[in-house]
């Protein structure tokens, strides 16, 4: 598991989603040290990111970065966060529905 990249991809769907970090690995059911302990070397057990996984609404593999974000341009992502996030509601749910079209589109 590339801990930096896991890292990296939770605050990026946290800051997507408007939530911070801590919020999310709480409400999760996670804990809310998550990315503190895995940032100092802890490895999460699989239970803990399939529960953020879910509440974030991407897949482990997405989280973990397997998959998705991994293959953009790190140095591209926090210019496309503050694009996403300048937009209203409604634009930034027909970017997500957008998305998760072109993703399930890759799947067929």
């Amino acid at each position: 598991m590339d801990r930096q990249l896991f890292v990296q991809n939770i605050k990026l769907y946290c800051q997507l989603r408007g939530i911070k970090p801590t919020v999310a690995c709480r409400e999760s059911g996670a804990g809310p040290n998550l990315v503190n302990n895995i940032e100092a070397g802890s490895i999460p057990s699989v239970e803990k990111v399939q529960l953020l996984a879910q509440y974030l609404g991407v897949t482990t593999s997405e989280l973990l970065g397997e998959t998705g974000p991994k293959n953009l341009a790190i140095q591209d992502q926090p210019y496309l966060v503050m694009r996403y996030n300048s937009l209203s509601p409604e634009e930034q749910e027909k970017v997500m529905t957008f998305i998760d079209f072109l993703a399930t589109q890759g799947k067929k």
